[in-house]
């Protein structure tokens, strides 16, 4: 095996100023400033985006999780850049990090060291951009990430229980970066080159005006930003997405659900128009997202000089997020799935875009040769395990759709199902010396792999692959995703229906006994989604009893910016219907559903009695809990 090289402290973008001076750099051409520790890793945005930056010449420095209290002294600790600050909350939504569905603070920041939850603030993106502009008004700041990027225009925030405007407003940042971020930055940085200037002492930079003048000249693909009527290129065009104002939401909800569709329909299609909203005197102005990448541009991004290793910084501390992942690698970007309460397609949208197997294998052999790999890759996956590859067989169809979901009410008979390129990777990883295993800990679509296809071919390819799965790439347990047993409530969701659940289950108990196995199947089901009623969870609980399961991986619906599900649980309204549509909102309404999940524990039979008798089911109390 290829001896491991010796790591030194400029292998890692630095974070401090000793650590430029390393480098011999008396100034950096960017900063960014993340709610995140450094992991210096391809999952990890911020070391993404600094390798991309890295990739186009520029000098770049992280500061990771800055105090933001006292004399900020972490955001003036490298002075200022020559093109511009950047700004991330983090991997995660900050406020999903730090708080539960019930707003009661996690126990432990999965992003942080050790687990700390009190390194970043509420809305890092906000709070980071307000302590830059007030020390450095005139250096633009660019946000992005998960965060800014779901908020880009009106959206319900769940903890403050209100609407608020475009995180642009909110922050006072001059531009936004939508999406994934390695395409725009790739776009944006030689327009800066090009045009910087001499400031007082002879330094080359741009300030907030040049930069903003610039952008304005030369609108940015998958940008956003807050204008002037008069300031909007070539002015409100008919082509434009006029969406609702933000008073006009605050005003009414069914304005609110109304915008959803435009946004989400924009976010997924091909040739997008602009989205314009008006925002009290001025316009949120959201530019058309870039088309997916390539799969050179992919493997480009993947093959950058990652240490894969936190910051020498955080020596002897433990990094959750970094555990999970550290010996797991992303096959492809973006999900078809369009999930009624998942942000995935609304960040890196529903085209699929593959790596090729030799970055794949890039990758694996450098896993291969960190010192305490034991020679088991914890996942080979990706926003869902099993969409490598997959695309629509007539890409023109491909272009003119606006479809949210490939896969809902219906797997499209354009999209190609073929599961035969993701055999190919299991085989050619499992293959390389040092591997003794590979498991799958993504979420597995059974969808995709029972829909009948009309092939012989791939449906046999297919069905190969289900038993692949079950009987070689299972550590134990394998994660599937019903959400729940009712298919009103799945329709809602988009998500299929349960009879398929019941299809798998029969497959992977029979590879079990084929093979003398004794794994798991571990749904993931949510209480309280739009739609669903303690009526449903009840039904749900019987089901599941029935399967002989004692649910873990459970959830209660948390509403998140920019999700179909978020939108209809505010607003009272279905964004595509716009018939109304219940929502369990009142603690003892959440409550009422969530105790279902859990009725085998004795603590929670007598309230599930009580709830079913109020409901008039004392049908279901007999199925519940005979013996």
């Amino acid at each position: 095996m290829e001896e491991t090289k010796r790591l030194q402290l400029t292998d890692w973008l630095p974070t401090t100023k000793k650590e430029c001076e390393l480098r011999g750099w008396d100034m950096l051409d960017v900063i960014l400033f993340s709610g995140d520790a450094y992991v210096d890793h391809p999952s990890f945005g911020a070391a993404v985006i600094g390798r991309i930056l890295e990739a186009e010449g520029l000098r770049v420095a992280i500061v990771p999780q800055p105090d933001w209290h006292g004399d900020f002294r972490d955001f003036r600790k490298l002075g200022r850049p020559r093109l511009f600050f950047g700004v991330s909350a983090g991997a995660m939504d900050s406020m999903v990090n730090k708080y539960t569905a019930a707003r009661r603070l996690r126990s432990e920041d999965a992003y942080s060291p050790d687990g700390r939850h009190d390194l970043r603030p509420e809305y890092p993106t906000i709070v980071y951009t307000h302590i830059l502009k007030q020390l450095y008004p005139d250096v633009p700041v660019i946000v992005g990430g998960i965060e800014a990027s779901l908020r880009r225009v009106t959206h319900y925030d769940y903890w403050k229980d209100a609407l608020r405007p475009s995180i642009l407003a909110d922050s006072g940042a001059d531009l936004l970066i939508y999406g994934m971020g390695e395409k725009p930055f790739a776009s944006l940085i030689p327009l800066l080159l090009d045009h910087l200037q001499n400031d007082a002492d002879g330094t080359a930079t741009i300030d907030t005006r040049t930069f903003r003048t610039l952008l304005l000249r030369q609108p940015q693909k998958q940008t956003a930003m807050l204008l002037n009527k008069d300031d909007i290129p070539s002015g409100i065009r008919p082509t434009d997405i006029v969406l609702h104002s933000h008073a006009d939401c605050q005003r009414d909800k069914r304005c609110f659900a109304e915008n959803f569709r435009h946004i989400e329909e924009e976010s997924n299609k091909y040739e997008a128009q602009r989205i314009v909203q008006p925002l009290g005197t001025q316009f949120v102005v959201v530019n058309p997202p870039y088309q997916p990448m390539t799969q050179d541009e992919l493997d480009h991004s993947f093959d950058l000089p990652y240490t894969r290793l936190p910051h020498p910084k955080y020596k002897g501390k433990r990094i959750p997020a970094y555990d999970m992942i550290k010996f797991s690698v992303c096959l492809h970007r973006g999900c078809f799935g369009g999930c009624a309460f998942c942000t995935i397609s609304a960040h890196q949208g529903k085209f699929i875009t593959s790596r090729s197997k030799a970055s794949i294998l890039r990758e694996v052999r450098a896993i291969t040769r960190m010192p305490d790999f034991k020679g088991y890759l914890s996942d080979l996956g990706g926003p869902s395990a099993n969409m490598y590859a997959m695309h629509g067989r007539d890409l023109t169809r491909c272009h003119k759709c606006k479809r949210p979901s490939c896969i809902h009410p219906s797997v499209c008979p354009n999209l190609n199902t073929d599961h035969s390129a993701l055999l190919d990777i299991y085989h050619a990883v499992d293959a390389l010396p040092g591997i003794k295993k590979s498991f799958i800990g993504s979420g597995v679509r059974y969808d995709l792999l029972l829909h009948p296809t009309g092939d012989p071919r791939i449906d046999e390819t297919n069905r190969r692959y289900t038993r692949e799965l079950i009987a070689q790439h299972v550590s134990g347990r394998l994660k599937v995703a019903p959400e729940h047993t009712s298919d009103r409530v799945l329709s809602i969701m988009r998500k299929p229906s349960f009879q398929l659940f019941y299809d798998f289950k029969r497959i992977f108990d029979q590879v079990n006994r084929e093979h003398h196995l004794n794994q798991q199947l571990i749904p993931y089901f949510i209480s309280s989604h739009p739609g669903c009623t303690a009526e449903d969870m009840a039904e749900l609980a019987v089901i599941t009893r029935r399967l002989d399961f004692r649910l873990e991986q459970v959830q209660d619906f948390t509403p998140t910016p920019m999700t179909l599900a978020t939108d209809a649980w505010h607003s009272g309204y279905h964004p595509y219907t716009l018939k109304p549509i219940f929502s369990a909102k009142s603690a003892r309404d959440k409550q009422a559903q969530r105790h279902f999940f859990f009725w085998y524990k004795p603590d929670e039979r007598q309230a599930i009695i009580r709830e079913l008798r109020r409901m008039n089911r004392p049908d279901l109390i007999d199925r519940l809990f005979r013996h």
